[in-house]
């Protein structure tokens, strides 16, 4: 799949989408789990009646919004550990609808008289020695998650609706914010005026606060958002993040604005 992805033809859009899986011409879709559903559900409709498998992204959803295959009628859903599930780096979850290939080979220490990888689960899928802190660290960070998942999601979006609120009231600030804050996951990308985002994250992060400036590993997100080349200045929280916080974050800002 990967060599594929390097090689073929991709388009992107919704409506773009849409017409590659009616045509026929769609191999694989890909989702942000936080997308607006109302616009989504169509297209994962389409994907099934035409056997697409869907691939969802919840990099920035996992742990504040429901994930689930059966909802979102999703071949795979991945997930990184260290956001919004709060686990360590370097770890990360895939969900599967159905059997996956192996990524890696050999090591299980199951079934070490074979020279292939077992046929059972989730030997199959376990080459190697296991990150076994990195394991311990994602599953308290996802009990973590499930004992609070509802107040994190509560909090989160009061924070960055806080946030925008301050962020629009700024002049030479433009902010990229869902209109309806329900909408909006715990983050919010913004820019200044005449200044590059690399160089708006130094300035904050010199002031000490650490935002990440680009395009975040999502060249096609900016540019369905227009964003292009630069990218946008990305402010996450989490349920450790206070009010008092992005009060201080906006001053901060501000400062920044009026050089």
């Amino acid at each position: 799949m990967l060599e594929d992805l390097s090689s073929k033809d991709k388009v992107v859009g919704l409506k773009q989408v849409q017409r590659a899986v009616s045509a026929g011409r769609a191999g694989r879709v890909f989702l942000a789990c936080d997308a607006d559903p109302r616009l989504t559900r169509p297209l994962e409709g389409r994907c099934r009646e035409r056997g697409v498998p869907l691939i969802v992204d919840a990099s920035q959803s996992a742990g504040m919004l429901p994930v689930s295959l059966r909802k979102l009628g999703a071949a795979f859903i991945a997930m990184p550990g260290h956001k919004g599930l709060y686990g360590p780096q370097g770890t990360g979850l895939l969900l599967c609808a159905h059997d996956a290939a192996p990524l890696l080979y050999g090591g299980t220490g199951s079934a070490s008289l074979e020279q292939t990888m077992p046929d059972f689960l989730p030997d199959r899928l376990e080459a190697g020695t296991h990150n076994m802190p990195g394991i311990a660290g994602l599953e308290a960070g996802l009990r973590f998650v499930r004992e609070k998942r509802g107040s994190i999601e509560r909090h989160e979006r009061a924070l960055i609706a806080r946030a925008a609120a301050a962020l629009r009231g700024m002049d030479g600030v433009t902010v990229y914010a869902a209109r309806d804050a329900a909408e909006q996951v715990g983050v919010l990308s913004f820019n200044l005026d005449g200044r590059e985002p690399e160089k708006t994250a130094d300035a904050l992060a010199q002031r000490g606060f650490a935002l990440r400036g680009g395009l975040h590993c999502a060249p096609y997100a900016h540019r369905t958002a227009g964003t292009l080349p630069n990218g946008t200045v990305r402010l996450s929280v989490s349920a450790f993040t206070s009010a008092a916080d992005i009060d201080a974050f906006a001053h901060v800002l501000r400062s920044i604005v009026r050089g």
